[in-house]
């Protein structure tokens, strides 16, 4: 039974986002920011679980990146509705992904399949969107200096397009090499 554990807490991560977003829409900054530090608590214990214990599997590896993105989705659309945010930002976040997932599927239906990791660059803006969701939150409990959120905001900004143009470019270099070579 243990073996399944980590499939189960990113399902309940998964599970996580529709509260979230609901809380969030309410302005129940309190709970989301619960609900939130849950699913980070769920997503620790699902990567150690597999990692430590080798109950690693595909449909693990698919649903871990697809619960961190749903949830960063739900939030910054959350945030822009309640006008937390600009729609701006939270277009370009959102859309910093839908760009990499529809290269993904050109690559794959023009020069075949193809093993995607998450670059360095991508990891830190996870994090840097993560940390940024937390603090917008947190300062809807208590007051923080505006800089600080419009330094993480910026943050925020210049991470996405960065990781985003590097994905660009690492795809579109293997794209040209591989259609060479084919």
């Amino acid at each position: 039974m243990l073996k399944y554990l980590p499939n189960a807490l990113t399902i309940s991560r998964l599970l996580l986002a529709l509260p979230l977003g609901l809380l969030i829409l309410r302005q129940e900054y309190g709970w989301a920011l619960a609900i939130g530090f849950l699913a980070g608590i769920t997503d620790a214990l699902d990567g150690f679980t597999a990692r430590r214990l080798g109950y690693l599997s595909q449909l693990g590896a698919a649903l871990d990146p697809i619960a961190d993105k749903l949830l960063i989705l739900v939030a910054f659309l959350g945030f822009a509705s309640t006008a937390l945010i600009d729609w701006w930002l939270a277009v370009l976040v959102i859309g910093r992904d839908i760009v990499i997932v529809l290269g993904a599927l050109c690559y794959r239906a023009l020069i075949g399949p193809f093993e995607f990791s998450a670059t360095l660059l991508s990891k830190c803006n996870m994090v840097i969107q993560i940390a940024f969701c937390v603090l917008l939150l947190a300062a809807q409990l208590t007051p923080l200096p505006a800089l600080l959120i419009n330094a993480a905001m910026g943050l925020v900004v210049v991470i996405a397009v960065i990781s985003g143009l590097d994905y660009i470019l690492i795809w579109s270099r293997k794209a040209w090499h591989n259609k060479g070579a084919g």
